[in-house]
Formats: structure tokens, C-alpha cells, sequence
């Protein structure tokens, strides 16, 4: 198969090695992401290339998840209770304060909910986790917060662990680069194209951490981001290819909470024909891919979210790799006058996973195998952005969209809204009735909850087929001898410093 070819001769690509040099001071590391920044915004760290910066590093969060079980631990709340089923109150930690010397207490929390929820900005803590949650903070007294919602929200702690704390002198309704918290490491500098650098907060109301600095850089090739870390240039790198994952004492594999899917854009022929959907989804041969682009440790996804999420349908299976049931499916859209021969755009971006670039090239081998004309497109980070979330040009082709999902929250409401939902930032849908089964699922709690998703994602991947699941994505990250650090879970989104200890190396 042509396609075959493809996958062999992806697994191939190497880039050049990285020159050596040492990674610093024994106190300070040096850290390589797979892509750069765009902004360094609190209210941005749900998205990992900034949470593995700051989140829970300068910036924290009043409830922390544990994401090996999604339990709750306190952070800057000591406790919290439920009231009534729209009211939560909130016990702060005393004597913390800001790096701004601004204190901690519970006017700093509505400031930074209030600037998180405001429409002026469209940063993706509310975008995928507020919107459509109607919710108020008071003060009871200056270290006790009541929020009230206008509808039960019986995740709420849940919720709120994604809402980082920035100083109440963080300017509201514009975007900053000079995020100031209350965490255990201080901003210290970063533009664009530059490294990020992070100082440890000696006046931290908690533990002192081990690590002195660090210094965030990246790379997007995959076998120099290793070379860096092997030859002692850098302490940890993310996103380490399978390819490149050949040192057993440095590399190690850890599930992490993304799926991979391409996005369809349902409203436009050819893809407002379900036929034509289910036509792409049957023409992908996901198997072919693990082992060889994709690690042999993913999974072939059935929706959205992951087995680690409330609401995941344990009913839905894969799509089978069918081309000929693809190809019949096309021609009988084809007789019924649907343009399936309409230039599609089969978009990617640089380093959104290992080997992401040639995952891409061989699926479009696969779609122009069953007759579908696709064009690869490759869009840098800010135009990516342009095309992931509304407003959509309203003129644009067809495009079948590669993008990422990280539901590493543990409930299902976190990715039926901004996904699905009519007013969802990154929705192409508009269904009244599948918007009412997301809104009546995000009020129950328990066994009603999960099968209230599980009737969600149902209808969305048997009814609507809105997408292509493609793959539940496992990491590769190269450690250092200087660095004594297992990943976990949790280091899709963020990577505190103070979990990781210094050898004597």
C-alpha cells in the first residue's frame, strides 16, 4: 500500500545533533518543550506549552487535582464545603502573598475570577471551563469565599482547580506576559522567540524548593531535543519521538490526557454530508500507524475523552479501516449530487506531537487513496489558533483539522461544552437538542452524570460523526542524570519544579 510507504519512510527522519554544552549551575535546569509560547497569561494554563511553565510554579490554583485519581487537594483553599447545591464557600490559607507584595486573600480571588470570565478576554480557562457556568464570588470575610452558580455545579472544586490566581494588579481585559502569583518560583523574563526564566520565590508560604532557576527552551525537532539532554545541554525535554526514545536509563513513556483527532468542518460541502464523515473515518488505517509514527503504547480512540474521564461511553468502539465501504460511501454521496470532489484542507501544526508533520502527510496518502481530493497545509502556532476557535471565517474551505484535547480534569462536562456545544469556543455544531442533553448532563452528579455523557458521546460519534478519533497519545520524556524524576499524568499540562530533586551527578 502507498501509505505503508509513507509511514516506513517517516520513521526514518532525523535531524541534525544538538552541540554540547552544560546545562548550568548545579541548582539550576534547563527544560525543552516542544514548542514556544505564545503568551505566559494565568489564565492560559490549562494549554500545556504554558502550564508546563507556570502553572503551579509562579501561579496557583485554590484546589489542586490529583491526576492519577482526579481527587482534590488544597492548595491556596485549606477547605471548602457545599451549602445548597448552587452555593460553595471556600477557607483561604493565611499570610500568603503575591510576588507583588499584594496580599492573598478573598478580594484577590473574585478579581481573578472576574478577569478569568470576562468575554474581553477569550483565554481558555473560560473559554473551555466557564463558559456556559453562570457563577459569582463574595467575600464572607477577608480569607472566606462564597461562589454561587446559577445552576448546580456539582464539580465545582473541580473547576476551580483549573483557575490560576494572578495578583489583583494584573491589568484586567488585556493579555500580559509577566505572570505574578503567589507560587514557590517568581517571573523573571521571556519574549517572544526567547527563552523563559523562572526564579525560586524565597518568601514562599510553603516548602522551599530544591531548584534555584530554570530556564524553559524549545525545539522542535525531535532528535536534537534528545541529543540535548544526552550530551547534558538540557536536564528534561518533552515529547521525545519513539524513534528518538533509545536511551532506556533517560527515556521514559508516560500515558498523558490527550487525545488526537482531525476536526470536521460539518456545515461545509463536501463535509456537511455524513456520508462523506464516515467515508474519512473508514479511510484512516489507525493500526498502521502505532509503531511506527505514533508510539506502540497509545490507543486507538473512540471519542473525545479517555477512559480517566466521568462520561467516557465504554459502548463506542473504533472505526474499522474499511476503503472500499469508504470509497462506496463517496460514490452514492457522489450520485446524490454532493461535490466530493471539492479541495479539502488537511491542516496540521509543527511538533503538536512527535512525528506530527508525517502523521499528516500519510493520512492524506490514505484519504487520496479513496478519491478525496486533500491539500496538507502545515500553520504555525497563531495561525492555527485563527482557524481552531470562533470566530470561523465564515468563508473558509472544508478543513479537516488536526488538533489536541487534554481532559486531564476527570469530568466529561470539561469537553462536551467547548467542543460540542453550540456556544462551545471550539464547536462547529448547532444542535438544540445535543446543546440540552450537555447542559442537563453538567447539573447531575454520580451514575446519572456519566450516563448522561455517555447518551452525549454517543449521539455525537454514531449520529453526527462530527469528527475523527484518532488516537489516546502516551509521551516520551528524555531525563538527565542530574534529575531525579519519573512523569506521570499530570505533565501533559503542567511540571512542578519542586517535584523534581537534584542528583549528586
Amino acid at each position: 500500500m502507498r501509505h505503508l510507504g509513507v509511514l516506513a519512510a517517516a520513521t526514518l527522519l532525523a535531524a541534525t545533533a544538538a552541540i554540547p554544552a552544560l546545562a548550568g549551575p548545579e541548582t539550576e535546569v534547563k527544560i525543552v518543550l516542544p514548542a514556544g509560547p505564545d503568551r505566559l497569561d494565568p489564565c492560559e494554563t490549562p494549554r500545556s506549552v504554558i502550564g508546563r511553565i507556570i502553572k503551579q510554579n509562579v501561579v496557583e490554583t485554590l484546589v489542586e487535582l490529583n491526576y492519577h485519581d482526579a481527587s482534590l487537594i488544597p492548595r491556596l483553599a485549606d477547605s471548602w464545603t457545599q451549602d445548597s447545591p448552587t452555593e460553595w464557600t471556600f477557607r483561604l490559607h493565611p499570610g500568603v502573598t503575591f510576588h507583588d507584595g499584594a496580599p492573598f486573600d478573598a478580594q484577590a480571588v473574585i478579581k481573578t475570577l472576574e478577569r478569568t470570565t470576562d468575554p474581553a478576554l477569550t483565554c481558555i480557562t473560560r473559554t473551555k471551563y466557564f463558559d456556559g457556568v453562570d457563577i459569582k464570588a463574595e467575600a464572607v470575610d477577608p480569607l472566606t469565599v462564597k461562589f454561587t452558580t446559577g445552576k448546580p455545579s456539582p464539580i465545582l472544586p473541580t473547576l476551580l482547580a483549573q483557575m490560576a490566581i494572578s495578583s489583583p494588579n494584573t491589568p484586567k481585559g488585556i493579555y500580559t506576559n509577566e505572570p505574578v502569583g503567589t507560587g514557590p518560583y517568581r517571573f523573571v523574563s521571556w519574549t517572544q522567540g526567547q527563552d523563559v526564566v523562572i526564579e525560586r520565590n524565597d518568601d514562599y508560604w510553603g516548602a522551599a524548593p530544591t531548584i534555584t532557576k530554570a530556564t524553559y527552551v524549545w525545539r522542535a525537532e525531535s532528535s536534537v531535543v534528545a541529543a540535548m539532554v544526552q550530551t547534558g545541554e538540557a536536564d528534561l525535554a518533552f515529547s521525545i519521538a519513539p524513534q528518538d526514545a533509545t536511551n532506556a536509563e533517560m527515556d521514559k513513556v508516560y500515558p498523558n490526557s490527550d487525545s488526537a483527532m482531525f476536526r470536521l468542518s460539518v456545515d461545509i460541502p463536501p463535509l456537511n454530508d455524513v456520508r462523506v464523515r464516515k467515508a474519512i473515518n473508514l479511510a484512516i488505517d489507525r493500526q498502521a500507524f502505532l509503531g511506527t509514527i505514533i508510539s506502540d503504547q497509545a490507543k486507538v480512540a473512540t471519542q473525545q475523552v479517555g477512559p480517566n474521564v466521568l462520561g467516557w461511553n465504554p459502548d463506542l468502539v473504533p472505526w474499522k479501516y474499511d476503503p472500499e465501504e469508504a470509497m462506496r460511501l463517496l460514490a452514492e454521496a457522489k450520485a446524490d449530487g454532493v461535490p466530493v470532489e471539492t479541495e479539502m484542507r488537511l491542516i496540521g501544526r509543527p511538533a503538536m506531537f512527535a512525528n506530527s508533520n508525517e502523521f499528516v502527510q500519510a493520512v492524506g496518502e490514505m484519504l487520496r487513496a479513496v478519491g478525496l481530493n486533500v491539500k496538507m497545509e502545515t500553520l504555525e502556532m497563531s495561525q492555527w489558533l485563527e482557524v481552531a476557535n470562533k470566530p470561523f471565517d465564515p468563508a473558509r474551505k472544508p478543513n479537516i483539522f488536526l488538533t489536541m484535547h487534554d481532559n486531564n480534569s476527570g469530568d466529561a462536562a470539561f469537553t462536551a461544552y467547548f467542543k460540542y456545544h453550540s456556544n462551545g469556543r471550539q464547536s462547529e455544531l448547532h444542535d438544540p437538542k445535543l446543546d440540552a442533553m450537555i447542559e442537563e448532563a453538567s447539573t447531575l452528579s454520580g451514575e446519572a452524570r456519566a450516563t448522561a455523557y455517555h447518551k452525549v458521546f454517543r449521539t455525537i460519534y454514531e449520529d453526527i460523526v462530527s469528527d475523527v478519533p484518532l488516537f489516546y497519545m502516551v509521551n516520551y520524556m528524555r531525563v538527565g542524570p542530574r534529575v531525579d524524576f519519573t512523569p506521570t499524568i499530570a505533565n501533559a499540562v503542567e511540571l512542578q519544579l519542586s517535584k523534581l530533586q537534584l542528583t549528586s551527578s
